[in-house]
């Protein structure tokens, strides 16, 4: 699983930062400054807040972040299909704690991973972005979860315990809503990938690929430069 760790990297902050439920610093750093002229206004007065008011007070400003943090979303200049899924669920997705973000849910949440249209144009390490699976022109997240022939026992499993609409925003909304769905949506990610992610290592060992043979060279070489 290491030598997919530099797909992982290259999500985008937007998404990343969704994913991990972590606002933008500054839509925090505003949240807190109101709970703290909130206090400071309260003491000037005389006044000395409860415990139940600053809780109040802290509660409406989270609410207005994550009003802002949505606003803020709706043009991301990356990380399109995370955001455009999460998005709608904003709220009750930082609120939740189902389960973990495994690093193969993370690939089919973001779509850098294991798939031909990443490997193509990102990662530079396949020839096209066809799927080797069915031979679809192109092999995306979404091709993955929902059409590919190659994982209709899998795909079917999902849907019997998620819901037969599979697109993205459905399945994030099936995820916060049931640990058995977040649970049922990880299983199909770890079956589903590290089956991908096996195939495409012995397409990387292959000679017959001579981006791939190219592309060896180049990492055994730096490998092979003196300190």
């Amino acid at each position: 699983m290491d030598r997919f760790r530099p797909i992982y990297r290259t999500v985008s902050w937007t998404a990343a930062t969704l994913l991990a439920s972590d606002p933008p610093w500054e839509l925090q750093a505003e949240a807190l400054a109101e709970v703290y002229r909130f206090r400071v206004e309260a003491s000037s007065s005389g006044d000395c807040p409860g415990l139940v008011e600053v809780k109040r007070v802290r509660a409406l400003a989270q609410r207005a972040l994550i009003r802002r943090w949505e606003e803020d979303l709706g043009s991301p200049s990356a990380g399109l299909a995370t955001v455009e899924a999460i998005r709608p669920h904003l709220s009750r997705w930082v609120k939740q704690r189902r389960g973990t973000l495994s690093f193969r849910l993370m690939q089919v949440l973001t779509g850098h991973g294991c798939f031909g249209r990443y490997l193509h144009r990102i990662a530079r390490r396949e020839m096209t972005p066809s799927c080797h699976e069915c031979g679809a022109p192109s092999d995306t997240a979404r091709h993955t979860l929902i059409k590919c022939s190659a994982w209709g026992p899998q795909r079917h499993s999902l849907a019997a315990i998620v819901g037969r609409d599979l697109s993205l925003p459905s399945v994030i909304n099936a995820m916060i809503d049931s640990e058995r769905c977040w649970k049922e949506m990880v299983l199909f990610c770890e079956n589903v990938m590290t089956q991908k992610e096996a195939a495409e290592r012995e397409r990387e060992n292959s000679t017959a690929d001579p981006l791939r043979r190219r592309r060896r060279r180049l990492r055994y070489g730096q490998l092979l430069l003196p300190p």
